[in-house]
């Protein structure tokens, strides 16, 4: 290659790459105060990440496998390689399939379990791997529980509303821990896998001398940031549409505007039960499914909540 040529190389190098940082300055304009929830189409599993409106991220779940890889690339840009928070619902396989890869690829400083145990291998290779971690100052792991809040930064926090003790012992379904995601008017209740007799525990939670009427338009929160009540504009239905979960009763406790169903196409449990579809149509909420919806993605300012 001529000296010419080589110069003229430099000089669009240079001007491709002001390019790509003129872009990527106005997309974060863009976002500055949006929050972005996308519930990661990665088939027969959970997957969701978040953005708040100051940058930072947290994933809740991998998914079953490296799937989880290919959807962050669709809503993470190419060269960001740090997610803040991963939380692991509880340990079974199509929740925590995809965390080995993710904690190897993106650097993390927090990692979110229950708490409960299984002698999975697949679970052997994630607690290794974070405890590898730990040991080298890496990473940080705190099992969830209820009255812990994640601030997210520019107004946006995660509540911890289960487990409430030490959940060792337990089926891992049952620990799953629940969290509910707040940035300004909007919420959304994220339930892992538990089943109804935790969604029952919930409700119970509702201070007594308070209905759920009583409540205001949006909830109030109390003390530590606890919620007062279980409101959220977007409830992400337990355990994929399972009949063992999202009750009648808690979906009026929660009276959510969409419930998200994250769940694989044609799958072999018959996922989404047409039961649990009966009780959501009954009570009029939109219906979102990454089997037929593929990819869910959610912005908020804080006010307006909207389907991206």
């Amino acid at each position: 290659m001529s000296k010419r040529l080589k110069v003229r190389f430099a000089v669009l190098t240079v001007l491709f790459l002001i390019t790509i940082f003129s872009i990527y300055l106005v997309f974060q304009e863009s976002k500055q105060g949006i929050l972005t929830v996308a519930f990661l189409n990665i088939g027969q599993g959970d997957s969701i990440f978040i953005e708040a409106p100051s940058g930072n991220q947290i994933l809740i779940d991998g998914g079953p496998g490296r799937g989880v890889l290919r959807e962050l690339s669709k809503v993470m840009p190419f060269y960001d390689r740090s997610i803040d928070v991963v939380l692991a619902t509880h340990p079974d396989a199509d929740h925590i399939g995809g965390l080995p890869d993710i904690l190897k690829k993106y650097k993390t400083e927090i990692f979110f379990e229950p708490g409960v145990e299984t002698d999975t291998n697949m679970y052997k290779e994630l607690e290794k791997l974070v405890s590898e971690k730990e040991s080298a100052g890496k990473i940080k792991k705190i099992e969830a529980r209820r009255g812990m809040v994640v601030d997210l930064g520019g107004g946006t926090i995660l509540e911890i509303l289960y487990p409430v003790l030490d959940p060792r012992g337990m089926e891992t379904n049952t620990a799953s821990i629940v969290a509910r995601l707040v940035y300004g008017e909007n919420e959304f209740l994220l339930t892992g896998d538990s089943p109804v007799n935790i969604e029952d525990y919930l409700i119970s939670q509702i201070p007594q001398g308070d209905t759920l009427g009583s409540l205001g338009p949006k909830g109030v929160t109390l003390g530590k940031g606890l919620p007062l009540g279980l409101r959220a504009d977007v409830l992400k239905a337990g355990h994929h549409g399972s009949r063992t979960s999202t009750s009648l009763e808690y979906v009026n406790a929660v009276q959510p505007e969409y419930v998200v169903i994250s769940t694989g196409r044609d799958n072999k449990y018959g996922h989404p039960h047409q039961e649990v579809l009966d009780t959501l149509n009954n009570a009029g909420v939109k219906i979102l499914r990454t089997d037929q919806d593929g990819r869910i993605v959610f912005e908020s300012d804080g006010v307006n909540l909207k389907l991206k």
